[in-house]
């Protein structure tokens, strides 16, 4: 029999079969997806062969076989450096939620995660979230960092869950597709999907105000029928994005403003840093680049990943006139 995995809680998988019922299922043995060494061989959106098998409790079943996946993400595992996390697969696009200040989203951490997503072939669209929490100042930061990813070719959406602002634009985009949504705790998650289905009655808490950062609410990452016809991927809140496994050759490739000026750099093996007629810190200094993206991508090429949520936008802004000095 065949299903696609809706739920994931390490041990067991809710499983959805073709003819629509719910089903609790145990992996089968050990399995090794491509070599890979991840913490969770089974993600949320694989399609997966299983066998009925009946206790004293209830039906169950064993998931023997997990089918190719189409595409999936990954992060670095918290706890086990060497290994990944697979978030979820089969996925048609992802939305990154970010907020201002309530909590913060960083663009190191928007960066990593749109790295990610450019290296397994996954469409990302950022959502900015909370627009009806912003003040003067914190508006205009907004729209700054909009109009950095949308000269890039990201789409960006403008959205308050509370006022149903954008929401209906968001529903239009998912219809007939899986999308995944990610983002720190608190960005809004939960109560987005509620607002889109109130029917679901997602688990959702406050920021806390002395940390600005939010709770987790979301323990597992687990999939939606939404009556729209479209599916969802709601996933716990992460602190960190950590990449993994890129080859500091090809970093700058999935910068996309980026790749369009490698070919115009003197060496072919141009790392952008110290190499003279670089095309990339060519477009630096005439401001056709993003400061905030060069200094993203030095960390990611330097393996930084200590720095997640240390930078704000005025520093981001700041950041050309500092390097100039």
């Amino acid at each position: 029999m065949t299903g696609t995995v809706y739920k994931s809680t390490g041990s067991w998988y809710t499983v959805k079969s073709e003819n629509g019922d719910f089903l609790e299922c145990r992996m089968k043995g050990k399995f090794r997806i491509k070599g890979i060494k991840s913490t969770n061989p089974i993600a949320v959106g694989d399609i997966v062969d299983y066998e009925l098998e009946e206790t004293s409790d209830a039906l169950t079943g064993t998931i023997h076989k997990i089918h190719e996946r189409k595409n999936y993400i990954v992060r670095k595992s918290v706890n086990l450096s060497k290994q990944i996390h697979i978030i979820a697969s089969n996925i048609d696009q992802v939305f990154l939620l970010v907020t201002i200040d309530n909590p913060p989203t960083t663009t190191s951490f928007i960066d990593r995660f749109l790295v990610t997503a450019e290296a397994y072939g996954i469409e990302a669209v950022l959502i900015f979230n909370k627009i009806d929490t912003l003040n003067d100042q914190t508006l205009d930061d907004q729209l700054y960092l909009q109009h950095i990813y949308q000269e890039i070719g990201y789409k960006c959406l403008r959205i308050s869950s509370t006022e149903n602002k954008g929401v209906d634009k968001l529903k239009e985009m998912m219809i007939g597709k899986v999308s995944m949504f990610s983002g720190h705790s608190g960005v809004g998650k939960s109560t987005l999907v509620n607002a889109m289905e109130p029917s679901l009655h997602l688990k959702t808490t406050v920021i806390s105000e002395q940390s600005k950062q939010g709770q987790h609410t979301t323990t597992f990452a687990e999939m939606y029928d939404l009556s729209f016809d479209a599916r969802i991927i709601d996933t716990p809140g992460i602190k960190g994005f950590g990449i993994v496994d890129m080859e500091p050759s090809e970093i700058s490739g999935y910068f996309p403003e980026f790749f369009k000026l490698k070919d115009q750099c003197k060496f072919n093996n141009c790392l952008h840093k110290e190499e003279p007629h670089c095309a990339i810190k060519a477009a630096l200094e005439k401001d056709e680049i993003a400061w905030s993206r060069y200094n993203s991508y030095l960390k990611i090429l330097e393996g930084d990943e200590e720095h997640y949520r240390t930078d704000n936008y005025g520093e981001d802004r700041a950041a050309s006139d500092e390097t100039r000095k």
